[in-house]
């Protein structure tokens, strides 16, 4: 059963920070401000990296680039329910192409799987799935190109967005 009110998601992957900074907790007061919750798909480094978001619930998963402690902290994949969607959550890995034929083998029966590691923004639909990738909020490639990170609102349906930060 849907929900009669939207929920918003914030979403970011591949932050590759040691702990919170100014920008994390900028993001947090600007563009997630709205949030009912975060979803971090890996490569946070460090998970203190999470506490930028202290006000708001958060569930991550952890990447290839993540600390021993973040890796034992921190589940490689993760499905959550909210107003009825099943989100899948993993950071993924490899090359990016053929990234999602590799992700999608993680889940059975989910609406949207939310994935990183590329540093590339990606929102489609296959087969009824929504593939939402944030791109990466350390940049294209660490510190080198746009900063990204994404919101998925759930309601009626499920959609994705974009921003540049």
């Amino acid at each position: 059963m849907k929900w009669n009110h939207e929920m918003i998601i914030g979403v970011l992957s591949d932050t590759h920070l040691k702990g919170p900074t100014s920008e994390l907790e900028e993001l947090n007061r600007t563009v997630f401000s709205g949030a009912d919750l975060i979803l971090h798909a890996g490569d946070l480094v460090e998970v203190n990296v999470l506490q930028a978001f202290r006000d708001k619930e958060v569930v991550a998963v952890h990447g290839n680039m993540d600390s021993i402690e973040a890796k034992k902290a921190l589940p490689e994949r993760r499905v959550i329910e909210l107003q009825g969607y099943r989100i899948g959550l993993t950071h993924g890995w490899g090359a990016p192409a053929g990234m999602e034929s590799r992700i999608k083998t993680l889940f059975d029966h989910v609406d949207v799987i939310v994935f990183g590691h590329t540093h590339h923004t990606c929102s489609h639909v296959e087969n009824g799935v929504l593939f939402f990738n944030p791109g990466a909020f350390a940049g294209r490639f660490y510190g080198m190109g746009k900063r990204t990170v994404g919101l998925i609102t759930l309601g009626d349906s499920v959609k994705g967005e974009h921003i540049i930060v």
